[in-house]
């Protein structure tokens, strides 16, 4: 039997490799892409003539925005989180004004409560250690860190459940938000939509017990979004207030499965810096503020990241054999288990806990906007798309309102056929991102 080496050596020496290479590098060496059969072809609206015709199996990225599933795909969604983000902070692209870089403006975090005590490392100014809850100080990389320091008292039903609503919190959240600010402005709140409105991009970041905080960029503006100016009242302080109120008023009541209420809430960890526009200044000052510069790019990174190896798994949970072999902290089984055994009773039924489970639970998008904060991925993907037949139409020589774009493909499977060509393809999207940073670094040598 061959070895894979040996495979890999005969894909190397097959006459269709170079063919193949050139797909691969067209999707960026995707770790999964979607393989298609059919044409793309561009005819002349008036005589219906071919003009241009590729026919054939082609690649098409698989879109996963995980870096654990896909390290290319996910590249490219940080690329498109980041200028989804960007153009909401600093304006002037995407068709947002710059204009928003004056109005009030807020970085947020939100965290889960306490469901018992868990192993953590807190480091003070001086850069001394403190003991944990068990009494130990703790290197960084320990891998109790995050998990129960007692896992039998830990609440792992409240914590799963917690989880499942953190959506619907965030929601609540946003509503009472509105009625804060219309509180301190003196208004009816009936009448803050047509005075103001609240535009946001948010993300979703798993900590290392597993339970999600939001990072959000919060911004106040006039009642038609950045188009239109805030209204007179609306001061950074005044939102850094409403902020704060809305996060300790917001709560919901539902049950646990013996039927006792749990009220949930957020965390006593809340967080809001104000956002500043400053070119030359870092993330954060000395005095805890947030400047624009790499500020878009800390948000999108989270967006991508994922739960990580050590916190759940990246495909869905379809038996508790497979809970059984997963390759995961003993904590983050537990919350997996828990999602199961809930998601088994009926009463849960509408969480879907069994379909999230791989997820801890959390069933929300990782990275959500409000509909006037900024652009879309939508309109991101589709300047790619008509930025890349513009390039096409002038290599051909062709005027855009002369020809019809025709495609017409079928789907004949998803990833590589074997091994060997997996292997070849990680190596090559492995080449393409050390190329990208060296050339970065070349570019940006400070």
């Amino acid at each position: 039997m061959l070895t894979l080496e040996d495979r890999i050596t005969h894909r190397l020496r097959s006459a269709d490799y170079a063919d193949w290479r050139t797909k691969v590098l067209g999707v960026g060496g995707c770790a999964k892409p979607i393989r298609l059969a059919g044409a793309h072809q561009l005819q002349d609206k008036t005589t219906g003539r071919v003009l241009y015709h590729v026919g054939g199996e082609i690649f098409v990225p698989c879109g996963n925005r995980r870096a654990a599933v896909c390290p290319t795909c996910s590249d490219r969604y940080a690329a498109d989180a980041f200028h989804l983000i960007r153009a909401g902070l600093l304006g002037g692209t995407k068709g947002v004004p710059e204009a928003v870089t004056t109005r009030p403006r807020a970085f947020l975090t939100l965290t889960a409560p306490s469901f018992g005590p868990v192993h953590t490392r807190q480091v003070t100014l001086r850069g001394r250690v403190r003991p944990c809850t068990c009494g130990e100080h703790h290197r960084e990389a320990d891998p109790r860190l995050g998990t129960p320091v007692d896992p039998d008292a830990y609440d792992y039903e409240g914590s799963v459940l917690w989880q499942a609503h953190a959506g619907l919190l965030w929601q609540r959240f946003v509503m009472r938000l509105r009625r804060e600010l219309a509180r301190r402005a003196g208004i009816p709140n009936r009448e803050f939509a047509d005075t103001a409105r609240v535009s946001y991009g948010k993300v979703a970041e798993y900590q290392r017990r597993g339970l999600v905080h939001f990072h959000a960029i919060v911004r106040l503006d006039g009642p038609e979004g950045p188009h239109t100016p805030p209204p007179a009242w609306a001061s950074a302080e005044l939102l850094e207030d409403a902020l704060y109120a809305a996060a300790a008023a917001v709560e919901y009541e539902t049950f646990r499965p013996g039927g006792e209420i749990l009220t949930l809430r957020w965390g006593a960890q809340v967080d809001v810096r104000r956002i500043y526009s400053d070119t030359a200044a870092e993330v954060e000052d000395e005095a805890g503020q947030i400047s624009e510069p790499r500020l878009a790019a800390y948000i999108a990174k989270y967006a991508t990241k994922g739960t990580g190896k050590t916190e759940a798994a990246d495909t869905p949970i379809r038996s508790e054999l497979d809970i059984a072999r997963l390759t995961v902290s003993e904590h983050h089984r537990r919350m997996i288990q828990t999602c199961w055994d809930l998601g088994g009773l009926e009463p849960y039924a509408e969480l879907h806990l069994r379909r999230w489970a791989h997820m801890l639970g959390f069933r929300g998008h990782f990275l959500t906007k409000s509909r006037r904060y900024s652009t879309t991925f939508k309109v991101i993907r589709g300047d790619r798309r008509a930025y890349r037949l513009a390039e096409t139409l002038d290599r051909l020589g062709l005027e855009p309102d002369t020809v019809l774009v025709v495609n017409d493909w079928t789907f004949q499977g998803a990833g590589y056929r074997d091994d060997a060509e997996t292997e070849l393809a990680a190596g090559i999207a492995e080449r393409i991102r050390d190329d990208r940073k060296a050339k970065y670094r070349k570019e940006n040598p400070s």
